[in-house]
């Protein structure tokens, strides 16, 4: 048995590629300078690696403009508390769904509190999606904003994207896509859906380190910067220069962190390069990574339906949600009656050294929409790319154990 069986990748993928591993600590080790503050050949260079990353991340979203527009955050919630934040005045109205995370349904709450902001909360289907008329129809003269979160971190669905962008546009009002879920596991293709702002963070589907997100900023969208501070440049002026990146990063940026994306966007180039030769395509770094997060996505998918199959043979179990196959991430929430969800996540752990997720996974309005809120939430299953057969026999066995 192995000494942790790892689901919980819905929070943070685990392990990582080893070459992040490996990249990070040499990059650090030999250009752990500041980058962009001196003309010094090691600060150089590790800027060099840092816009390198911006035109990869920029690539790997789709996105066809500049990539000085890729901006580093702190993790995805920090890109999204900016992006709102420098979108919205006193006295707007945003749109949100209530499939939402924290990251997004915290802020709104703040901005409708402090900010005089109105919000509309889009209700979802029983099944867990969203129906793009509804956000047509919330749509107001006063809208200056709708943010989307791409996937449930709680049930695994996944937005119809491309409606509610269409809407958006349609409206000339721009769409914030929360992609903590998808990116790295669903392809998206930012230019061509006109997303306004895409968020995403480092450490989940990424294959990053914690402490490092971002967000991509279209041509069509300029956020008021929400920060101020040393840039590296232009010192003489009295305030943030107005230029990408700089207008929105302010401060030293994570270093470790981008080499970490770094080298995880070169591994995704890597494996979509060995499935392109497999199958006798001539690919391209584009079509390498779009070949690879496919291939990802199906190997998680493949793992969860085998859980899920499993989880169905328990008449006491009760899979949060109707996740339909053509339109899912590899992540599922279960209740079973008559034991807690931190019951169950405790026997996993205790008793199996199986790693879950138990609670309301920070998206409370899921689970009070799913009468799971007063019960104490689910258990969260989410495999990775990096589940392996062991993995999957211990966890079916600790299912069999505590569920039966």
């Amino acid at each position: 048995m192995k000494e942790n069986a790892y689901f919980d990748n819905a929070a943070t993928t685990w392990p990582k590629p080893e070459s992040v591993y490996r990249f990070m600590d040499s990059f650090f080790r030999s250009h752990g300078v500041n980058p962009g503050r001196s003309g010094g050949l090691l600060a150089v260079e590790a800027e060099q690696m840092i816009t390198a990353t911006r035109s990869m991340l920029a690539q790997f979203f789709g996105f066809e403009s500049h990539s000085s527009r890729v901006i580093f955050t702190l993790n995805g919630t920090d890109a999204l508390n900016l992006a709102m934040r420098g979108l919205l005045s006193r006295g707007d109205h945003m749109i949100v769904t209530r499939v939402e995370h924290n990251a997004v349904l915290r802020p709104a709450n703040h901005f409708e509190r402090d900010m005089e902001v109105g919000v509309t909360r889009v209700v979802v289907s029983g099944a867990g999606y969203v129906d793009p008329d509804a956000i047509r129809k919330a749509i107001k003269a006063d809208t200056k904003l709708i943010v989307i979160n791409h996937a449930s971190n709680v049930i695994g669905t996944v937005q119809p994207l491309e409606d509610v962008a269409q809407i958006a546009r349609d409206a000339g009002i721009p769409l914030v896509v929360d992609s903590a879920q998808t990116a790295g596991v669903i392809p998206i293709d930012m230019t061509s859906l006109g997303i306004g702002v895409l968020t995403f963070t480092g450490h989940k589907g990424l294959f990053g380190p914690m402490g490092i997100g971002g967000m991509i900023v279209s041509d069509s969208v300029d956020l008021a910067p929400q920060r101020f501070g040393g840039t590296g440049v232009d010192s003489l002026s009295h305030f943030q220069p107005e230029g990408y990146p700089h207008k929105l990063e302010a401060g030293t940026v994570s270093l470790p962190g981008i080499a970490g994306l770094h080298a995880a966007q070169l591994w995704f180039r890597e494996l979509g390069a060995e499935l392109a030769r497999a199958s006798q395509i001539d690919a391209d770094d584009v079509l390498c990574c779009r070949l690879a997060v496919q291939h990802i996505h199906a190997v998680e998918l493949s793992h969860l339906k085998r859980i899920e199959a499993r989880l169905n043979t328990f008449a006491k179990v009760r899979i949060v949600g109707q996740a339909l196959d053509t339109a899912r991430v590899a992540t599922l929430s279960f209740t079973v009656d008559g034991i807690t969800a931190q019951q169950v996540a405790d026997q996993f752990d205790a008793d199996h050294q199986v790693c879950v997720r138990a609670g309301l996974q920070c998206a409370p309005l899921v689970h009070v929409d799913a009468n799971t809120a007063d019960g104490g939430g689910t258990v969260r299953l989410s495999p990775g790319f990096f589940t392996d057969e062991e993995d999957m026999q211990q966890l079916l066995c600790a299912l069999d154990d505590v569920l039966a």
